[in-house]
């Protein structure tokens, strides 16, 4: 099981500083670069908290081929590849592709491999949440966003945090009457604050549960909340 700070971190918006953008096909392409997604899984998940695993790697194409302006003769290399990634009990896995063009065969087989090992990890990871990338696959990008933004909602995933468990704590403790708790909860200021930290539908529905549950211990059931 992922603690409560892993699954904060794993639920927060893709930093934009971490985006790269190449062209490819006529097509631009946002991404992240294969060590960045390794330094989150280590900052997320801790250096041995993670296994990463080739289950195989293929080669489908090696060929001659003219390299650069000058078209000095070399090889082009295809390898397909997938990655097992494991976290905990957590097992995900992922399909890659890499090229290599090199003037030495050897070196155009490593360069292929390596990129091919990167994708397949970096799709499997992918499945974790936004800090690997799962952002880029929503094409308005909503949850990229810049440092200023990402430390905003850090800081506010914070104190939602100690709000919720405040508002827990009234409701269990605070109350005499259920009229009493019904006003407080249809409030207004109470509905404000609720918005001032950006409750999501999950976390209202769970704490207007906790309030018809203690209604109806104090002597009748919130149809009203």
């Amino acid at each position: 099981m992922h603690s409560d700070d892993q699954k904060d971190s794993l639920n927060a918006p893709l930093n934009r500083a971490y985006v790269k953008e190449r062209k490819q096909g006529g097509r631009q392409f946002s991404y992240i670069e294969g060590w960045q997604v390794i330094a989150e899984a280590n900052r997320i998940f801790g250096y041995d908290g993670w296994q990463r695993e080739t289950i195989f790697a293929t080669v489908v194409a090696d060929y001659e081929r003219e390299i650069g302006e000058n078209k000095l003769p070399g090889f082009g290399v295809t390898y397909v590849c997938k990655v097992r990634v494991t976290v905990g009990d957590v097992v995900r896995e992922g399909c890659g592709s890499g090229h290599g063009i090199d003037r030495d065969r050897g070196l155009a087989h490593e360069s292929a491999i390596k990129e091919a090992e990167t994708d397949a990890m970096k799709r499997a990871l992918m499945t974790f949440g936004n800090p690997f990338g799962l952002a880029l696959y929503d094409k308005e990008q909503l949850n990229v966003v810049d440092e200023s933004e990402l430390r905003r909602r850090q800081a506010l995933a914070s104190k939602r945090a100690e709000f919720i468990e405040h508002l827990k704590a009234t409701i269990a403790n605070e109350f005499t009457s259920r009229e009493q708790l019904g006003e407080w909860w249809r409030s207004d200021g109470q509905r404000a604050a609720r918005r001032r930290y950006e409750l999501s539908d999950e976390e209202v529905e769970m704490l207007k549960a906790l309030v018809m549950a203690k209604a109806e211990q104090l002597g009748g059931a919130a149809h009203d909340a």
